[in-house]
């Protein structure tokens, strides 16, 4: 419980979610490869002060002035006025994670589909795409951290939605799917032909997989196939509690994989949430779903 001598210091009329500003503070400071005693010391505060940051206790304005500055970040940015953004796949993927954790509802779009959708296979394919997609001149100790990092926090978000099982809608583009078959599970092109012909052998056991899911009706999981153009961004929107967020990232974790390039936004703007759930409920109506979704990818399987 907060006690009354803490409440007096945070910002007079301010009216803010400090849990998830903590929670954007933890993925900052792992965007900035920087561990909590690494903050302490440039903040000269206690480690105990950086973990009860981390849990939303915050208390001075200062205090997050200097950490904004620290992660190299606005003060708006780091309060989440309105929209928050991530040039860091590690920092976007770790708040998917948190927000993930808590929602009871999540509607996704990913090229080709949702990573927590996929395989445990999939996983190794994905370490092995990602490497690939870097230039050999590029390659060093630094990118491997960072790809330690992002896939670290994707088991953890795998494994998270495994035992959670929240409500997730996930819309497929067709066009992608059959992108995603054509190329297989590869990191750039040109490899030898028969990499070629294992790694799209790999993409169809996912695209089964779908399949699968879409003829069982798997409890918690809506899939509509959508034959319409989609959005080049990959999106999300998540229902916490009493908040409406909708994430948009240009990280891709499909073939072609990319976690370098980019900047992600999260945001609460209510403008942004309508548009959005207007789009879905259109794209949703029209999408194939069940069995005629499950026949429509196998037509795409047997024609590839």
């Amino acid at each position: 419980m907060t006690s009354s001598s803490t409440r007096k210091k945070r910002p007079r009329g301010a009216c803010f979610d400090y849990q998830s500003i903590g929670e954007r503070l933890r993925a900052y400071r792992m965007a900035a490869e920087l561990r909590s005693e690494d903050v302490a010391d440039r903040l000269n505060i206690s480690r105990a002060a950086v973990y009860k940051l981390e849990r939303g206790e915050i208390v001075k304005v200062d205090t997050l002035e200097r950490l904004a500055a620290l992660f190299g970040v606005s003060l708006a940015n780091l309060l989440g006025v309105e929209v928050e953004y991530h040039d860091s796949a590690v920092s976007y993927f770790e708040r998917m994670r948190q927000l993930e954790s808590r929602s009871a509802r999540i509607v996704a779009h990913f090229d080709p589909f949702s990573f927590l959708l996929t395989s445990d296979e999939y996983d190794g394919w994905l370490k092995q795409m990602l490497d690939e997609s870097i230039p050999s001149s590029l390659n060093d100790a630094s990118w491997q951290q960072m790809l330690s990092r992002v896939t670290a926090i994707l088991a953890e978000r795998k494994a998270a939605f495994k035992q959670a099982r929240p409500n997730v809608t996930s819309l497929i583009g067709l066009r992608q799917i059959e992108q995603f078959l054509h190329h297989g599970l590869v990191g750039h092109l040109g490899l030898p032909p028969g990499v070629q012909l294992e790694r799209k052998l790999a993409a169809r056991r996912e695209v089964m997989r779908i399949v699968e899911m879409l003829e069982r009706d798997v409890e918690g999981i809506h899939i509509g196939i959508v034959s319409d153009n989609m959005p080049s961004e990959t999106f999300q929107i998540f229902g916490v509690q009493d908040k409406t967020y909708v994430a948009t990232s240009p990280f891709r974790l499909g073939e072609l994989p990319n976690i370098r390039t980019g900047i992600a936004t999260i945001t609460i703007a209510p403008d942004a949430v309508t548009m959005y759930r207007k789009m879905i409920d259109r794209l949703w109506i029209d999408a194939a779903k069940g069995k005629k979704g499950a026949d429509l990818l196998k037509s795409l399987l047997d024609r590839a």
